[in-house]
């Protein structure tokens, strides 16, 4: 049903912010006694997803404490940077007892949207494999316990297929391409010598809307990154999904090949929480890919005792415009912080209050520095402290930490990820370990890292767990270099976490056609399939496992299946 056009103009206005939270009484208080917020719906009954004019912001803030950073969006990017045999999954497609091709199953890629006109995507007498489209980005008749967007039936796509022109009947286009790689690496149907993981499945997709202004100030997003989504938009996408499979009364596994270092890391976010959740149910499987950072030098870490004092150096080259830093400690401790510009120049150590943000003009520098500080974050309890430097002067930049109260004193320290600041940036200090991005970091989805099967060598760039709560991740790893598959102008090739991510996608979509369809383990979910996937995973004995870097091995469907035959 459409909304009234008051409502619709308050939420699609440019100074509107959306947010996900968790739905208590205070926030409700909030909502009735200032009249600020208007309520989009319920996720999954727990969440709420709520509109509130930009200016009026900081009264939730204020509202509902320092917790509620955990509420506020944060910023994803797709994790871009055919292996199937390698991964054991045409050999599952050909056993003759198996034959599993995805049947009865549903994908959900919730991303930058498809390329519904491909002929991967069509069967023979021409009808389209995609049950819905969901398009956050246009205007309309939002589907039914949804505020945004406009969805687009099967029904649809074969009416804009059978037209001389498919896009004045569902308008919906994947501009960039990443959303139609991934739905065709997992589900792509026969083509020129191309299969897909599991091409009988059918298809789900979300075409994300893009991050709003004030997110976007808020995280220092370059100009030049027009890729950039906010977390309340996936979790709209994936609740979405759910409720489709629900209605089709089918399983699903849903694909998740955006990534971001905004973020706690730990799991303890709305946003990890949600997804989390999502992961337990019954017939739903969740994949998520663990980022391309490990090289980026994005993360640094330490620790200092109380009195003492921790230098966090980060090298910013020319016309790298403004810097977004992140650090994190935990719920013991307290730190605050001072910035020491190229020049010499000091802001001095600023006390630590919570929801505090100073901003310091420098002198003898067109830069403005900003620190804030956030305690206790709800979930984990612990701190966070931003530091933003806009307009950043070129040399090397350093923020000293200082324990104010220091029981365990570790911290840990993030930069956006790549794309999401200029590649001139980076720690001097940098660890390659910590660098999962959000949301692989929590504990529900299966975390997919990449590797190179040509030569059974890890992609360098794959990203490096722990988590911060030291949970060992990756869970496992698939092939990610030079994967084969459809972008909107045709075949090409792509490497990074997301393309293994698709991989893993269409093994799992074989293994719920065996556990649920062929009912062979009704009760299904993603932590099932993780137990299977990481009992069949390849090793090599020269290694120890788990690891940061292969997690439990790399993913061999067929092994899996046999392992099972010897049960």
């Amino acid at each position: 049903m459409r909304l009234p056009q008051e409502i619709q103009d308050f939420i699609n206005a440019p100074d509107t912010v959306d947010f996900v939270t968790r739905a208590t009484d205070a926030f409700f208080d909030f909502v009735k006694e200032s009249g600020e917020v208007i309520i989009g719906q319920i996720l999954s009954g727990r969440y709420v997803l709520g509109y509130i004019k930009e200016e009026n912001f900081p009264h939730l803030e204020a509202a509902l404490g320092a917790g509620f950073v955990s509420s506020a969006s944060v910023i994803l990017g797709p994790l871009d940077r055919p292996d199937l045999e390698a991964a054991g999954i045409i050999q599952v497609q050909n056993q003759p007892y198996l034959n599993l091709k995805g049947r009865g199953v549903l994908f959900g890629f919730v991303d930058t949207g498809i390329d519904y006109t491909l002929p991967i995507f069509r069967y023979a007498d021409g009808s389209t494999k995609i049950r819905f489209v969901y398009d956050q980005t246009a205007e309309g008749d939002p589907p039914r316990g949804f505020s945004t967007g406009v969805e687009y039936t099967s029904e649809d796509i074969e009416r804009a297929l059978a037209s001389e022109d498919p896009a004045a009947v569902v308008p919906q286009r994947d501009e960039n391409g990443h959303g139609t790689f991934l739905a065709s690496v997992a589900g792509g149907l026969p083509l020129d010598g191309f299969t897909g993981a599991a091409p009988d499945a059918e298809i789900i997709a979300v075409k994300l809307r893009k991050a709003r202004p004030f997110y976007r100030r808020k995280y220092c997003v370059p100009s030049w990154q027009e890729e950039a989504y906010e977390s309340s938009a996936i979790m709209v996408g994936v609740e979405y999904v759910l409720k489709k499979a629900q209605e089709l009364g089918r399983p699903v596994v849903i694909c998740l090949g955006m990534g971001s270092n905004f973020g706690s890391h730990d799991g303890y976010s709305v946003f990890e929480e949600y997804l989390e959740g999502v992961s337990i149910q019954k017939g739903v499987c969740l994949c998520a890919a663990a980022g391309n950072e490990s090289q980026a030098r994005h993360h640094c870490q330490g620790s200092l005792l109380a009195g003492e004092s921790s230098a966090i150096d980060i090298k910013v080259g020319e016309q790298a415009g403004d810097v977004y830093l992140a650090i994190w400690n935990t719920i013991s401790d307290r730190f605050s912080a001072s910035v020491r510009s190229p020049s010499g120049e000091l802001v001095g150590r600023i006390p630590a209050r919570s929801g505090n943000m100073v901003e310091v003009k420098l002198i003898l520098e067109r830069t403005k520095v900003q620190v804030e500080y956030h305690f206790p974050v709800e979930g984990s309890g612990g701190q966070l402290t931003i530091v933003r430097i806009l307009d950043a002067t070129p040399g090397i930049w350093t923020v000293t930490l200082y324990g104010d109260i220091v029981l365990n004193g570790g911290y840990h320290a993030w930069l956006p990820m790549t794309g999401f600041v200029s590649p001139t940036v980076e720690f001097l200090s940098a660890s390659p370990d910590y660098t999962i991005t959000v949301p692989a970091t929590t504990a529900g989805p299966i975390c997919c890292g990449a590797y190179n099967s040509a030569n059974q060598s890890i992609y360098p760039r794959s990203s490096r767990g722990p988590s911060r709560l030291g949970q060992m991740l990756p869970d496992l790893v698939a092939p990610g270099v030079s994967v084969g598959g459809y972008y909107p102008y045709g075949y090409g090739t792509m490497t990074g976490t997301s393309a293994a991510t698709a991989v893993l996608t269409g093994a799992c979509a074989l293994l719920l056609q065996w556990g649920i369809i062929e009912e062979n383990d009704p009760a299904m979910s993603t932590y099932q399939i993780r137990a299977y996937l990481i009992r069949g995973c390849l090793r090599s004995p020269a290694m120890m496992y788990p690891n940061v870097q292969w997690g439990y091995g790399a993913i061999q469907l067929m092994q899996t299946f046999h392992l099972m035959r010897e049960l």
